[in-house]
């Protein structure tokens, strides 16, 4: 048996030149952007109002005026993209003089919540519903769908200018980017509610009266929507040479 006597060299595992993850230089941006959409929907309410004397006159009346305006709205079809019946309520109205609990008159209301995506429709509706009796419209409210492409679109054009905006800091150090960490939507939202409250966000119309009768549809203007996207982004570039 021959044996060797050559003794055992500890091996030392080869080192590469590129740094690690956790070594090499990191460098965090945020990306934004900010678009303008032309709107999908319109939002109009609908209050419908009726007074009598006793309980049941007042419900009467406001059951045959609720019923025309939801006969009015459904006439417009496909132009229609979601009715619905909100609040209801009849209340008995008090005399403001004499003893005792006196009423003199019931009051009853009924809420209608009406979305459109046909504007040519929107502003012979409106005039139309004004038009009725005692019933008041108020919009439109613009806005656009949930799923619009718009979000989608106001996110790339975010996540480009953050790796734009990296790729200008590596330049700055004349050196490149080599990875992406991480990045984190901070989100991506109109910058109003989808049916805002705020003045100048919507037309209110009158009741309407008799007198009104034949009125020209009224000429309604969309109100351009506008998309926020921001998102943080976090990537490794080369060792510079300072």
């Amino acid at each position: 048996m021959t044996t060797s006597n050559t003794p055992n060299t500890p091996v030392t595992p080869a080192t590469s030149a590129t740094p690690s993850l956790a070594d090499a230089p990191r460098v965090a941006v945020r990306g934004e952007a900010r678009i303008e959409v032309d709107p999908e929907i319109a939002r109009i309410t609908v209050t419908v109002t009726a007074r009598g004397r006793d309980r049941r006159t007042a419900l009467d009346d406001l059951t045959h005026r609720n019923n025309t305006a939801l006969h009015l709205i459904r006439s417009y079809g496909q132009a229609i993209e979601k009715l619905e019946t909100g609040a209801f309520s009849i209340s008995p109205q008090l005399a403001d003089k004499g003893r005792g609990e006196r009423i003199r008159a019931y009051q009853g209301r009924v809420h209608i919540t009406v979305e459109l995506s046909d504007f040519t429709a929107l502003g012979e509706l409106t005039t139309r519903l004004a038009d009725l009796d005692l019933t008041r419209v108020e919009g439109p409210y613009w806005s656009l769908r949930p799923a619009s492409p718009a979000h989608a679109h106001a996110r790339r054009q975010a996540v480009h200018e953050a790796v734009q905006r990296a790729r200008e800091y590596a330049d700055a150090l004349n050196t490149h980017l080599t990875g992406l960490i991480d990045i984190a939507d901070i989100g991506v939202d109109n910058s109003l509610p989808p049916f805002p409250p705020a003045p100048g966000g919507a037309r209110s119309m009158a009741y309407g009266s008799p007198e009104a009768a034949g009125a020209p549809p009224l000429d309604l203007e969309p109100e351009r929507q506008t998309v926020h996207a921001n998102v943080n982004a976090r990537f490794t570039m080369a060792p510079p040479r300072l």
